[in-house]
């Protein structure tokens, strides 16, 4: 049957868990039981839309080993009533970003909506839906009816079932393809990015004020064209040209401060010294900054004395996100590839991702943003074919300040991302 994989994962819901999983949540049991049939179709549906990728769906088969199934099928109601923790909760948050990458804060605010939620529900939702997704998978892995092979046979015939379950193109390929030099520019005009651990401040951009002033502007002068029109000495300006000159205006404010942002980071970049060449066990040869992370990072891991300092902590230093998003910025991938081969190149080597913020804000805004951005960055390396198996992400807010938050330099300093080496360094 074409849901029976759906049927399965919900059928594995008792009402008590139903119950428990509405309390904690604080919603009415008929919204949470809407939402999670939402929340199971989305991971359901993330899985499927790589169905065709050997390597992702491997890496998926290999969360599933070592009892997996039957730890998680017993905790069901002990997850319903209190969330996932300890290892559960690592699994869980190593599995969600393998499934939705960077889109997984927008999913989870798209289930909220759909079932009429608050908007925090969505993602303990999907943490809920993500253990009953592996439980399932891992009973057939343990029984010996799943492989890499047949999980993506699974996923394609239940794919056409799903989208019934999902808001209209909530897991389209074209959320984030890129649109026209025009578009780009306009997106431009509505994020500043936010330069981790490079000393920049984000300028903030011009957003949709500018379209009420320019029609307001448009309508006045169109009225004072009719007035004037019957004069012979002056030049009449249509309304359209004034509103070509508006949006032209606002083009330009939006380039200038697209423009500030990218010198400011190319400056800062700049200051990580000259280009070098590393060279990989595996004989893959990198071209990085001479003082940036990656260098560094290489140095260490072969056991250079006093690469690491006194601790094993290393700040990525040429990544982008937009302001107050865990969105990364296409500048940020080749620091992130770079990274991918290093641990490709160094199997033996466990790492926590940590995201940190400063001190302005609500904490509890910054906890949960932090972790986003951790975990965007974990996925992000899951992407690049590094074994999520040997890393974990963490938010830590505005803990571990590096630098004084009284100051803009210092919160500039403590808004970062770090990657600590907990396993395998040469040390």
């Amino acid at each position: 049957m074409a849901s029976s994989m759906m049927d399965s994962i919900l059928g594995m819901v008792t009402p008590e868990m139903k119950q428990s999983l509405a309390s904690r949540l604080g919603e009415a049991p008929q919204a949470v039981q809407s939402g999670l049939t939402t929340a199971t179709a989305a991971t359901l549906g993330g899985l499927a839309n790589r169905a065709g990728d050997s390597g992702f769906l491997s890496q998926i088969t290999g969360l599933l080993g070592g009892g997996t199934g039957q730890s998680l099928l017993a905790n069901l109601p002990t997850l319903a009533s209190s969330g996932p923790s300890g290892a559960t909760g690592d699994l869980v948050n190593k599995f969600l970003p393998m499934v939705f990458g960077s889109q997984q804060n927008q999913v989870a605010s798209a289930i909220s909506q759909q079932a009429g939620l608050g908007s925090g529900s969505g993602l303990g939702l999907l943490k809920m839906a993500a253990p009953l997704v592996l439980a399932y998978l891992a009973k057939l892995h343990g029984s010996g009816s799943l492989t890499t092979s047949s999980l993506g046979s699974m996923l394609r015939t239940e794919a056409p079932s799903l989208q019934g379950y999902l808001p209209s193109g909530l897991l389209s390929s074209a959320t984030g393809a890129v649109g026209s030099a025009a578009g780009t520019i306009g997106a431009a005009a509505g994020r500043a990015e936010t330069v981790v651990r490079s000393g920049v401040a984000a300028a903030p951009a011009p957003r949709a004020r500018w379209v009420i002033p320019a029609a307001i502007l448009g309508a006045l002068v169109l009225a004072w064209l009719l007035i004037r029109s019957m004069s012979p000495h002056e030049p009449v300006r249509t309304a359209a040209n004034v509103t070509s000159e508006a949006a032209n205006t606002a083009e330009n404010v939006a380039r200038s401060a697209a423009n500030t942002t990218t010198n400011a980071a190319t400056r800062a970049w700049a200051a990580l010294g000259d280009m070098m060449k590393v060279k990989l066990p595996d004989g893959q040869e990198l071209n990085v900054p001479s003082l940036g992370v990656e260098s560094k990072l290489v140095s260490y891991l072969n056991g250079t004395p006093g690469a690491g300092g006194a601790n094993t902590w290393f700040d990525f230093d040429r990544l982008l996100f937009d302001t107050g998003q865990a969105t990364l910025q296409p500048a940020s991938q080749e620091q992130l590839s770079n990274v991918a081969a290093i641990l490709k190149a160094y199997p033996q080597v466990k790492v926590k991702i940590g995201g940190y913020t400063d001190n302005t804000g609500d904490a509890a805004a910054n906890l949960q943003l932090s972790q986003q951005r951790a975990d965007t960055v974990m996925a992000q390396l899951v992407s690049l074919g590094v074994d999520p198996g040997r890393m974990t992400a963490k938010g830590y807010g505005q803990d571990n300040p590096v630098a004084d938050n009284s100051t803009e330099e210092g919160r500039q300093k403590n808004r970062r991302i770090s990657l600590e080496v907990i396993q395998g360094s040469a040390t």
